[in-house]
């Protein structure tokens, strides 16, 4: 999963000074130093590293930057040196000026990590230092969320929403019981000072508003209804309830501006929500139970028009990240908390939430989820730009041929849906997965006639099979009208080069791509030059010049937004305009 986020460590593009959890380099540190002090960093408490400060802080504009640094090289490099223990995520961060730092965001590591050259050491804020062998030995993390405060009593405890829980938990065989035993049962109170006392998992789950004030305030949520794409919004409400009442109540607020699309298939219909309910109220509980309540910062919520974002304080727990979400062990930051909810069946034991919110995004022809994370947050955007329906038909239909189709599935065919074909290298790091470990499914997806191979040697890419390609209605690309865009304004196509197949084994033919399709390269430069020479470009301008549907064109426009060649003016897919930057071309 690619994340663009150009303003990942500030909105101001300010860079945090060096400490405890952030480390300045210079552009020409060493890939070895890199991984030493990305080993140092984990070992402490994680964080981030910043390289190429030193080329941004000069008086004179340099020649060079961090930008000529490649991120996944970066990764590679750490996780070899690391011994294939340590996964980072690198990003570049444009600053207001327009010079580039390479940002690695390194996870706490679950156990103590060894450098490169086999020292064990650690950030001290200032140094490295080497980590004593007591201090290496593991140490489980307490559970905050199984403390009992000191003056907590029974009295803090709503009835009402012991009631609430008693409901949701109406399958367990404790739900019968009187209601300090059944509390009992789901682990909630605990005998101290002689009487029986409160664990903070319980007045989060069922607490009064006075307790929760007193005890938990940073269980806060804020919620933003923005009507427009800028971040000034338009209705704002603080809630500071129990769990349960607090997703009743969002739930409330984001289907209050949220709207579906039918979709017939057959005698069925699907609704295709802007933002479906069973997603939303997985990352909403996702970030509810997993957030880090140690500190003082809320959970916020913005409704935008085109997104749902969830900013969340503590980041991702115990070596997580965006790149390996799909497969790393879960990992429980509260684990009381996480077991009472599993328990009552508003969250996965199993830990697949993150799996069932990919799944049910794919196959409802959108992005898969996108998080973005920060030294102590992390934010998960879900994308609502519009949707695939011939890809939601599609799906529907090999659902019911196959009887499954599984999630790497799903990223397979929703990542050739958007991007038109890919390499095996580019699919594993889709899958979350070792390259090595990929041809068992494609080549299952060539059997089942989903997929096909283009290329040959090295240059061997996928593609959607022919048919598939025929029930998308991609068969063959649609042309340029000469009213929108003159033929001598666009980039000239030029043939992509493939080495020459081996006399000795004919390469199997390549399948027929779309004729005419342009590249990616060959769409933005169309992006560009529409709003050229019309003052600005749409969705629907975009489309009608290059071929592509409401989601292609949306991404294309949205990463130039992001590399900031182009400026959005307006809301929604029909109504927003594209302008370039001023001075950018």
């Amino acid at each position: 999963m690619t994340l663009d986020a150009t303003d990942a460590i500030s909105p101001l593009g300010v860079l945090p000074p060096p400490g405890p959890t952030c480390i300045h380099l210079p552009l020409n540190v060493t890939p070895q130093d890199l991984a030493r002090y990305a080993v140092g960093l984990a070992n402490a408490r994680g964080g981030t590293v910043l390289v190429g400060v030193d080329v941004v802080e000069q008086p004179v504009p340099p020649e060079r930057d961090a930008g000529e640094l490649h991120p996944l090289m970066v990764t590679h490099a750490i996780f070899e040196l690391s011994g294939g223990r340590l996964t980072v995520n690198v990003q570049h961060h444009r600053l207001p000026g327009g010079l580039k730092v390479l940002a690695v965001f390194v996870p706490h590591a679950p156990y103590v990590l060894a450098a490169p050259d086999g020292s064990v050491i650690a950030w001290d804020g200032a140094h490295l230092v080497p980590v004593t062998p007591s201090a290496a030995e593991p140490v489980a993390a307490p559970d905050y969320t199984a403390t009992v405060p000191p003056d907590a009593s029974l009295a803090d405890l709503d009835p009402a929403e012991v009631a609430r829980l008693r409901s949701l938990g109406r399958r367990l065989s404790a739900s019968a019981l009187p209601d300090l035993d059944f509390l009992r049962e789901l682990g909630l109170l605990t005998p101290s000072g002689g009487a029986l006392r409160p664990t903070l998992a319980a007045i989060l789950l069922a607490g009064t508003p006075a307790a929760l004030r007193a005890h938990v305030p940073q269980a806060e949520v804020c919620f933003y209804h923005h009507a427009t794409l800028d971040p000034e919004f338009q209705f704002r409400e603080d809630l500071l309830r129990p769990i349960p009442a607090l997703l009743t109540r969002l739930a409330e607020l984001i289907q209050a501006r949220n709207r579906f699309t039918p979709v017939q298939v057959g005698l069925f219909r699907i609704e295709v929500w802007e933002q479906d309910e069973v997603v939303y109220r997985e990352a909403l509980l996702n970030a509810l139970t997993h957030r880090d309540y140690t500190l003082r910062d809320a959970v916020h919520v913005h409704h935008f028009p085109d997104r749902l974002e969830i900013m969340n304080p503590g980041g991702l727990p115990g070596g997580i990240t965006p790149g390996n979400i799909l497969r790393h062990q879960p990992k429980r930051r509260n684990p009381l908390l996480a077991e009472v909810l599993s328990r009552l069946g508003l969250v996965e034991r199993a830990g697949v939430g993150v799996d069932k919110m990919y799944s049910l995004m794919l196959r409802h022809g959108k992005e898969p989820p996108e998080f973005t994370p920060y030294p102590d947050a992390v934010t998960l955007a879900l994308h609502s730009p519009g949707f695939d329906a011939e890809f939601v038909r599609f799906v529907a239909r090999k659902q019911e041929e196959m009887q499954t189709l599984s999630l790497d599935m799903l990223i397979v065919l929703s990542l050739l849906a958007r991007e038109g074909e890919a390499t095996r290298a580019h699919l594993a790091r889709a899958l979350q997965l070792p390259e090595d470990r990929t041809p068992r499914l494609l080549r299952g997806m060539e059997e089942h006639g989903l997929i096909e191979r283009a290329g040959v040697g090295r240059g061997i890419a996928y593609v959607l099979s022919g048919e598939v390609r025929v029930a998308l209605g991609r068969d063959r690309a649609a042309p340029i009208p000469p009213a929108e865009v003159a033929p001598s304004s666009l980039p000239p196509v030029a043939a992509p080069e493939r080495p020459p197949p081996p006399r000795a084994a004919p390469a199997r033919p390549r399948p027929e791509r779309d004729s005419g399709g342009p590249s990616s390269a060959e769409v933005r430069a169309a992006a560009l030059t529409l709003a050229r020479e019309q003052g600005r470009v749409r969705n629907v301008d975009l489309r009608a010049a290059c071929g592509l549907n409401t989601q292609q064109a949306w991404r294309v426009l949205r990463r130039l937004v992001q590399d900031g060649l182009l400026r959005k003016l307006g809301t929604g897919t029909r109504d927003a305009a594209y302008e370039l930057v001023q001075g950018k071309s």
